[in-house]
C-alpha cells in the first residue's frame, strides 16, 4: 500500500522580477515504514515540496498545483485539493513536521509542557491529565531525564539538542503515520547528530511511521534512508534505493554531491572535489538541462542537446532513474 503519492507538484512564487519555479512538476511517492531522503543544495525545492503537502504555503503569496494523494485515518485525501481548514484536522495527526531550527519553533514565552500539551488537545478530546501525562511519556521516550519536571522549563532552558528533541516529542505525540523532517541536524555539532539520527530511526521502527527526511548531508542520507530523491533547481534529477544511488550515480550533479563528502571506505589520497558554479536563477533559469552550466560531462552528449532540451526523468535500472541524456539508452 502506498502511504503517499505525489503527482506533478508544481509551486511557483510570482514576484516584481518575474515567476520563481521553486518546485516543477515533481512526484514521488512513500510507503509505510519506508524512510525517503530529499537531498540537494539550498534553494533546490526541498523544503517548499513539503510545506505544500502540510498546507503551509499561503495561496495568496504562492500558485500550488497537482495531487498529494494520503491514506489518513478517515480514508484517501488529496492534500493539495483539500480545503485549508479542513487540513487543519490531518496536520499534526496523521501528518506532521519537524522544522530546521527548533528555538524559532517552539514559543519562548510557554513552558515547554504546555505546548507539548497542546498538541495533542487539539486532536483528542481528552481531560487535561491524560495530554500531560501523554506529554511526560514522550519527553522521556525521546531521552529527556526528569522529564516531568522538565515540562515546566521554557525553550530557552533547553541546549539545542534538547530543543530538538523537544520538536520531536511534539511532532509523535499523536502517533502520525508520516513525519517529515527538515534538516533535523542542522546546527548540532557532530556528537549530537548522530544521537538524533539514531533516535528518529528507533522511534520510526517502535511507532512503524513513515519518514521524508529533508537534508543537503549525503552522510546522514547513507545510514537513514531507503530510497533517495535528489533535487536540482526544483526538479528531481534522480531517483533510487540508497544503496544503487551510492554504488552508481547517473545524474553528473548527484555525482558531484557524492564527491564532496568524505568516504570512510576509500583511501584519502585524494582532495575533495567540488561541484563548480553556483545554482541557477529560479528566475531565469538556463535553457535545457539546468545543470548544464555546471555540468563537466556535457561534451559527452552529440550536439547541443544538453543546452537546448531539458531531459525527462527516465527509467534506467531497477527503480533507479534519472534526468539525463549521458548514458541515455543504455
Amino acid at each position: 500500500m502506498t502511504l503517499l503519492k505525489v503527482e506533478n507538484l508544481s509551486v511557483d512564487f510570482p514576484t516584481p522580477d518575474g515567476l520563481v519555479a521553486a518546485v516543477h512538476e515533481t512526484s514521488f511517492e512513500i510507503n509505510p515504514g519506508e524512510t525517503l531522503a530529499i537531498v540537494g543544495e539550498s534553494g533546490s525545492g526541498k523544503t517548499v515540496t513539503n510545506l505544500a503537502l502540510m498546507g503551509l504555503i499561503p495561496t495568496r503569496t504562492a500558485n500550488v498545483s497537482g495531487s498529494a494523494i494520503f491514506e489518513s485515518h478517515d480514508g484517501q485525501i488529496d492534500l493539495l485539493g483539500i480545503d485549508r481548514n479542513d487540513l487543519r484536522k490531518y496536520r499534526g495527526r496523521d501528518i506532521a513536521m519537524i522544522f530546521q531550527d527548533p528555538m524559532s519553533s517552539l514559543h519562548p514565552f510557554y513552558t515547554i509542557g504546555d505546548q507539548i500539551i497542546e498538541a495533542h488537545q487539539i486532536h483528542n478530546k481528552v481531560d487535561i491529565k491524560v495530554s500531560r501525562a501523554r506529554a511526560v511519556e514522550l519527553l522521556e521516550m525521546v531521552g529527556i531525564q526528569g522529564a516531568d519536571t522538565r515540562m515546566k522549563s521554557f525553550p530557552h532552558q533547553f541546549s539545542g539538542g534538547m530543543r530538538q528533541r523537544v520538536m520531536i516529542a511534539m511532532a509523535l505525540v499523536n502517533n502520525p503515520s508520516l513525519l517529515i523532517a527538515d534538516e533535523p541536524t542542522t546546527a548540532l555539532d557532530v556528537t549530537v547528530q548522530a544521537q538524533i539520527m539514531k533516535l528518529l530511526s528507533d522511534l520510526q521502527k517502535d511507532l512503524k511511521m513513515a519518514m521524508i527526511l529533508i537534508t543537503h548531508d549525503m552522510g546522514v542520507v547513507a545510514g537513514a534512508a531507503d530510497r533517495v530523491n535528489v533535487m536540482y533547481a526544483g526538479r528531481i534529477v534522480e531517483s533510487a534505493n540508497v544503496r544503487d544511488l551510492y554504488a552508481n550515480p547517473l545524474m553528473p550533479y548527484t555525482q558531484g554531491l557524492l564527491t564532496s563528502v568524505p568516504r570512510m571506505d576509500r583511501p584519502h589520497t585524494e582532495r575533495l572535489t567540488a561541484i563548480p558554479g553556483q545554482p541557477p536563477s529560479m528566475i531565469a533559469l538556463p535553457l535545457g538541462c539546468s545543470f548544464n552550466p555546471r555540468c563537466t560531462r556535457k561534451s559527452e552528449v552529440a550536439g547541443s542537446r544538453c543546452q537546448t532540451q531539458m531531459p525527462e526523468l527516465t527509467l534506467r535500472g531497477h527503480e533507479h532513474f534519472a534526468r539525463c541524456f549521458i548514458g541515455e539508452g543504455s
